[in-house]
């Protein structure tokens, strides 16, 4: 699991991959005219994250850049990516690329929950002709009140959780976005949706075991259209079953988690594997797990579709699809995850808890320097360095 001391935070994070991402891909900051931000690790309810990554531009004479925060818990992200596409794709666009950024600290009080708990975040180039191109027209949303998380405490970084509630609540979103999605899919396709239609799925991902289950559940979507399919012999005896009771009853998960085990592993597997090194990453979560997806790919990958689940609790979510239609070999050699996550520091269970009481006691509060070690940062990050007595927060680039 990833986490950071009081060194690092939303802001910190946001500065280093921008940068990261500028500069492996030699993008000159003019060309830049939209920057949106994902986040629900916001360090202030005025100042947006977005304007102190403005920091970066600044120094290059560049200010005209739209964009804003997007914030609803792992949604703000999607919510992001979905904005900078309508400004290309509308009047307004004015031949510039955008930026999204989407990550967060995701930090739990002692507890059960706090091993669920990860951190990172994704910077995402958007602009015309990009070897990964949106399928316009094919996305299926459902958002709703509930309060399944939610961090109403505002001096606290631990959210309320209701975890029944909250799988319920994406298991039902996931549901019902599928089935929308479908609809669109055959509007656009001209076809009937099949399962077979897509290469590869990501899914939103708190915890590995509710991929697994996901996974299984858009088969149980796909079984009640049509439960006499010979691929369905197995688990035909859940056909009576209500859709809403089907949500708890564990017989019926673990059967389809059984059934699907094998698709799973050829169209799931290959974009879960980060989320089992970084926990969760709330909104870089579905971002973080599409760049390992095609960071893993050879060349036979154009053309394949890949569909994606984004679920923000409260609620939003959107399932949505994209095609690999460009080369990826600059983007494999630039991502090198496997290296990156072999030189982490490993740290005992007692000296993450000491590192997040650290976090606890400082969080929202101003003049102070943080006590975090700096010297174990990757070189390239960006660090906090100090809040004054106002709560300016000051950072540096650590270029050992």
């Amino acid at each position: 699991m990833a986490f950071v001391s009081d060194r690092e935070d939303m802001c910190s994070m946001g500065l280093t991959v921008v940068r990261h991402l500028m500069e492996k891909n030699s993008i000159d900051y003019k060309d830049i005219g939209r920057l949106e931000v994902g986040t629900e690790s916001s360090l202030d309810r005025s100042k947006s994250i977005k304007t102190y990554l403005m920091q970066l531009f600044m120094e290059a004479g560049n200010t005209e850049i739209e964009g804003i925060d997007n914030i609803n818990a792992c949604y703000g992200g999607t919510s992001a990516l979905f904005n900078c596409i309508n400004w290309i794709e509308s009047s307004n666009w004015d031949g510039r690329l955008a930026i999204v950024v989407a990550g967060d600290v995701a930090v739990y009080a002692p507890g059960p929950a706090r091993p669920t708990g990860g951190c990172g975040c994704v910077a995402v180039l958007i602009g015309p002709n990009a070897p990964l191109a949106i399928e316009p027209g094919m996305r299926g949303v459902h958002m709703e009140h509930a309060y399944d998380f939610y961090k109403p405490v505002m001096d606290s970084e631990y959210p309320v959780v209701d975890g029944r509630l909250s799988i319920t609540c994406y298991l039902r979103a996931l549901d019902l976005c599928y089935q929308r999605y479908k609809l669109k899919f055959q509007e656009k396709a001209g076809k009937k949706y099949s399962r077979k239609d897509v290469d590869y799925f990501i899914f939103h991902s708190p915890y590995l075991k509710l991929v697994q289950k996901s996974f299984g559940r858009l088969v149980y979507n796909d079984f009640l259209e049509d439960p006499d399919h010979p691929d369905y012999v197995s688990v035909r005896n859940f056909a009576e079953i209500s859709r809403e009771s089907s949500m708890e009853n564990r017989d019926l998960e673990q059967a389809f988690v059984g059934l699907t085990k094998e698709e799973y592993s050829q169209k799931v597997q290959p974009g879960a594997t980060l989320s089992k090194e970084m926990g969760n990453m709330y909104t870089g979560s579905t971002f973080a797990a599409l760049a390992y997806l095609i960071a893993s790919l050879g060349d036979e990958s154009i053309g394949k579709r890949v569909a994606l689940f984004s679920y923000g609790s409260g609620l939003a979510a959107s399932l949505f699809s994209m095609k690999i239609r460009g080369n990826l070999s600059k983007f494999k050699l630039n991502a090198n995850f496997d290296k990156r996550l072999s030189q982490r520091t490993r740290v005992t269970p007692e000296n993450f808890s000491e590192i997040l009481l650290a976090r606890e006691k400082t969080f929202s509060k101003g003049d102070f320097t943080p006590c975090g070690e700096i010297s174990i940062l990757f070189p390239g990050t960006y660090y906090l360095d100090r809040v004054d007595s106002l709560y300016r927060r000051y950072y540096k680039y650590y270029s050992p």
